[in-house]
């Protein structure tokens, strides 16, 4: 399943997690990037809305903002073994970090069994690539493996790396880890996807969601997030995604 995407206790934790508790997304599962890439020639839009669904003692016992992430993804390579995409995503939160709300992210990757036989699919990418020096630029890079199992669905591994300047010393690298499977026997129309980024940093989170498509071109997706650490992440979010591809 194809979807695309996926930023407190003083000013400066404020301006980390406006940039990193919402992900300025490649294509993504429900969080974390997949191995899925557009294909080329297409667009891909996104709007994406994570909200608080509690409220945070360390911000005046009141919820944290909302996140909202408007983004294009575009497919760039003409070939079916070598796939690229990039994107540019807008995001606000009601914070600093809004002054400088744009987003950059790549992906380049093979599909499944396009290397040899029952090969897994693999990516490698950036995303989180802010314009604000020591603001907004996280520059997580990541890797991924996945492979498609009869009966079990898609399963996905990596890691990632990135600032530690935003991220956190110690804590700007870790895991990345999915399942992900079209429930045909109910419908084609409907998706479910587990994920988890490690890290105790502003993007560190255990998500979980359902999809359903509309139409070829048009789906929703339903999520849940939780934060590794509500001091970063924040308070946890309901998430809404909407997509939509062109043509």
């Amino acid at each position: 399943m194809k979807k695309t995407i996926k930023t407190i206790l003083s000013a400066t934790a404020l301006t980390l997690m406006a940039a990193g508790s919402a992900l300025a997304t490649p294509s993504t599962q429900i969080w974390i990037p997949s191995t899925d890439i557009q294909a080329f020639g297409t667009a891909h839009l996104g709007i994406d809305n994570y909200i608080r669904t509690s409220k945070d003692p360390n911000y005046g016992n009141t919820k944290t903002p909302n996140v909202y992430d408007l983004g294009l993804t575009f497919g760039l390579l003409p070939f079916e073994k070598v796939q690229l995409e990039a994107g540019i995503d807008y995001l606000v939160s009601g914070l600093a970090s809004d002054s400088t709300p744009l987003y950059f992210n790549w992906k380049l990757g093979t599909p499944e069994e396009s290397l040899f036989k029952f090969s897994p699919a693999l990516a490698v990418g950036m995303y989180n690539m802010g314009t604000k020096t020591g603001a907004t630029q996280q520059n997580i890079a990541y890797g991924l493996a996945a492979k498609t199992l009869p009966v079990v669905g898609r399963l996905s591994f990596g890691g990632y790396h990135g600032s530690e300047t935003l991220l956190g010393k110690g804590q700007n690298d870790g895991v990345l880890a999915s399942w992900d499977r079209t429930l045909s026997e109910l419908s084609d129309k409907v998706w479910v996807a587990v994920d988890y980024m490690s890290g105790n940093n502003a993007n560190g989170a255990f998500s979980f969601g359902v999809s359903y498509a509309f139409a070829k071109n048009v789906s929703v997706i339903f999520g849940y997030d939780i934060y590794n650490n509500v001091n970063t992440g924040g308070k946890n979010t309901f998430t809404t995604q909407l997509d939509i591809n062109f043509p």
